[in-house]
């Protein structure tokens, strides 16, 4: 399964070892047997990942072949629980595939790591592909010369294409699409993301489900967020909603001790 990303870049599935019922299997360790329908399977993973036991995840991985440019990978690597094997520029003549984007972005006014609206500049496409084409020219030009590939490559900027293979567990997967489908991360780095959730979803859907629920969609509060909300609600209006959004018995109890919390004895 290979999808294609920004203009010239691509994931694609090598290879996955395991899927939902891993997961199970690996849990059922811990838990005892007892779960053996895709129901109590799916409230056996949403329980895992509800309470952050996050071992059982770990028994999946995915190796993923992925074509992208340098700055997004040195953004991507900074991700440091994976098996990565990139391209080397030491022993390879690196080919002259460079990422131009459609659109150009503002730098955004809160966020000075942050980019924000989309815009058309001409001048702007004709100074990066100017670049690209005198990098590249200078970088064969020092090859020519005999100069070493691992010193040649040091004029190529980073817009250019890398290859890697990179091989991650499911939990710390998890995590990396947390912070790369976030809107807050480059949107560069958001496309990859996207790629890779699709094929993620597609391969361990129960789980999918549950990360979705608790963790890409769901929110952590602070203790002054959690007092503010007391001030709003009561028990029984809190459980009187959730029960209409369908929580089972035993899900609302959790939810409501979340809330409001035993006191202590």
């Amino acid at each position: 399964m290979e999808i294609p990303v920004l203009d010239k870049g691509f994931v694609r599935l090598v290879e996955a070892m395991g899927n939902d019922a891993a997961i199970v299997q690996a849990a059922r360790v811990s838990y005892g047997p007892g779960t053996k329908t895709l129901r109590e399977d799916a409230a056996l993973i949403d329980y895992l990942m509800r309470h952050r036991h996050t071992s059982p995840f770990e028994m999946v991985e995915f190796k993923f072949h992925v074509k992208a440019p340098i700055f997004v990978v040195r953004q991507w690597f900074r991700h440091r629980t994976a098996s990565v094997n990139e391209i080397s520029g030491r022993y390879s003549v690196l080919q002259e595939e460079f990422y131009e984007p459609k659109a150009w972005r503002h730098q955004a006014r809160r966020n000075k790591q942050g980019s924000e609206g989309a815009f058309t500049d001409e001048e702007a496409s004709r100074l990066l592909k100017r670049v690209e084409r005198e990098a590249y020219q200078a970088y064969q030009t020092l090859l020519e010369k005999g100069i070493a590939r691992e010193m040649a490559r040091m004029v190529l900027p980073l817009n250019l294409y890398t290859e890697f293979y990179w091989k991650q567990d499911l939990h710390n997967l998890f995590h990396f699409l947390a912070l790369r489908l976030d809107p807050h991360a480059q949107w560069e780095i958001r496309q990859y993301a996207k790629a890779i959730a699709e094929i993620v979803k597609a391969h361990v859907p129960l789980a999918w489900g549950s990360f979705e629920e608790h963790v890409l969609k769901g929110a952590h509060l602070s203790q002054t967020e959690l007092r503010a909300l007391r001030g709003l609600l009561t028990p029984e209006l809190y459980e009187k909603a959730l029960r209409e959004l369908g929580l089972s018995g035993s899900r609302v109890e959790e939810a409501l001790s979340k809330l409001f919390p035993p006191e202590p004895t």
